[in-house]
């Protein structure tokens, strides 16, 4: 049985690192050699996340998601106030401590900024804020909150934010949303809101509640990194600040440096959720033997998962990324630029297997009148178009983070309150879906190397955001989707499907 799971987890790992190895390989054979040792420590990278992967996935899935789902639950069956507020700061804070996509975008921004906004004051800042905003959204459900009066409502506050915040963290905040939202926390919290939700006698309102707590939940990290900015008065003199591209001539140099140090990060990543489970078992789970060590290996299989996947990505993936933007912005042939940069964002969507999910559920819950298909192609030439503004951003100083997503996010809020409600709710979360482990990987290294070789650009200010509107594309398109059923099917259908 555990075999055949890792087998698909391992056809799925394929699918999600085979595109842009496949894409890697043809721009070095082409246009952008690689030297031999990067392009072997690549390789070996992809190596490490194709066996990581498929482990850190199915412990996921037996293991962490089981205890959102446990604990959503018991939350929703207490019924207490201040039981539900405490446990969801702290389930949320844990959770997100260990999440990955995480894990490496904060390390970036240390390594860019030299220092001086440190990997861990991004990763505490940021796990709280999701934490704190967890909390609200599971309140929200309890209390039959509208999804889109409380979106108005965060995202109001960091339009406001941001006027005070210092320009560079503006962009970071909003990937530090977009990263902080994958593989480990969305399957956690959808567990958790499945579990609230299915409470409710209702079972139309309880599918409809059960989606949009990501996307409101991701917001916290956005509101934290901005307050963080605003309190600490942090602002750094970006133009002091220079980009070097990461360069090792031994092979296995990267690979002996990074395993001690991920070992570490990971085991004290995965202990608070292995403490968590323990006593949440002692007072309210009371599972039986086969329960408890099922769950338990779950947590053991994402650990080992974990700690191969990282490795592959900060001792071989990463590198690689960072020289193809290098290289490809140094030609200083702009329309070349943004069509790779096109095709990257288009095979990362298409290779995410959620996203496929998600275009299924779209369907199955609009009975057909909104193919997958249409879906899809929404999706993927969206966020490749994503990818090349954000290129265009980096060619052109003039352009601002800013002048994407403050529109952006006001026309996906406007939208909210004449798309169907469900699909507010499926829009929200598509973002983090389509913001998965590339995104925060190779498309964020690619955007920082373009960015240190083109003249007048800088790599934390200009490279950073291009993550955050790979999360905006769908909240425009899903919900573009949706208003197309409503005028397709009519009222008196949309109503059978909000219930």
């Amino acid at each position: 049985m555990v075999l055949n799971i890792i087998k698909e987890k391992f056809k799925e790992g394929l699918t999600v690192l085979l595109p842009i190895a496949i894409l890697v390989l043809i721009l070095n054979f082409t246009i952008i050699p690689l030297e031999r040792t990067v392009l072997i420590r690549f390789i070996l990278g992809v190596i490490f996340m194709v066996l990581g992967l498929p482990v850190f996935l199915l412990g996921v899935d037996i293991g962490v998601t089981q205890i959102g789902n446990l604990t959503g639950h018991s939350l929703a069956r207490s019924n207490k106030f201040y039981l539900i507020l405490i446990a969801g700061i702290i389930m949320g804070f844990i959770i997100c401590i260990a999440e990955p996509g995480l894990h490496v975008l904060s390390g970036q921004v240390d390594y860019v900024s030299a220092g001086r906004i440190s990997r861990l004051s991004i990763l505490l800042t940021a796990a709280l804020g999701i934490g704190i905003m967890l909390t609200v959204s599971v309140l929200r459900i309890v209390s039959n909150i509208a999804l889109d009066k409380l979106l108005f409502l965060v995202y109001g506050i960091i339009f406001i934010l941001s006027i005070f915040a210092a320009p560079e963290f503006l962009a970071i905040s909003f990937d530090a949303a977009a990263a902080s939202t994958g593989a480990m926390t969305v399957p956690f919290f959808l567990a958790i809101a499945a579990g609230i939700a299915s409470m409710k006698k209702d079972s139309r309102a309880a599918e409809r509640d059960s989606f949009g707590l990501v996307g409101i939940t991701a917001a916290g990290a956005v509101l934290a990194v901005l307050i963080m900015s605003i309190a600490g008065r942090s602002s750094i003199n970006a133009a002091e600040l220079e980009y070097t591209l990461p360069h090792s001539e031994s092979i296995a140099g990267p690979f002996i440096q990074q395993i001690p140090l991920v070992v570490k990060d990971v085991f004290f990543s995965v202990l608070p959720i292995l403490a968590i489970f323990l006593v949440f078992q002692k007072i309210s789970f009371n599972l039986d033997k086969k329960a408890f060590k099922t769950i338990f290996k779950g947590l053991l299989y994402t650990l080992i998962g974990l700690i191969l996947l990282l490795t592959g990505v900060n001792a071989g993936f990463l590198d690689v990324g960072s020289i193809v933007g290098y290289k490809l912005a140094a030609m200083g042939n702009t329309p070349l630029l943004l069509i790779i940069g096109f095709i990257t964002g288009f095979l990362t969507i298409l290779a995410e297997p959620s996203v496929h999910v998600l275009t299924h559920q779209i369907e199955d819950i609009t009975s057909g009148y909104v193919r997958r298909v249409l879906v899809l192609a929404a999706l993927t030439i969206g966020v490749g178009f994503s990818i090349s503004l954000s290129m265009l951003r980096i060619i052109s100083p003039k352009i601002q983070f800013w002048h994407y997503i403050i529109p952006g996010y006001m026309i996906a809020l406007i939208l909210t309150r004449f798309t169907p409600k469900l699909f507010v709710g499926i829009a929200f979360d598509a973002g983090t879906v389509a913001s998965g482990l590339m995104a925060t990987t190779f498309i964020l290294s690619f955007a920082q190397g373009a960015a240190g070789a083109v003249e007048g650009a800088n790599v934390l200010v200009d490279a950073f955001g291009i993550v955050a509107l790979v999360t905006m594309v769908p909240l425009l398109t899903v919900q573009i989707l949706g208003l197309i059923f409503k005028m397709k099917s009519g009222e008196r259908s949309l109503k059978k499907v909000e219930g």
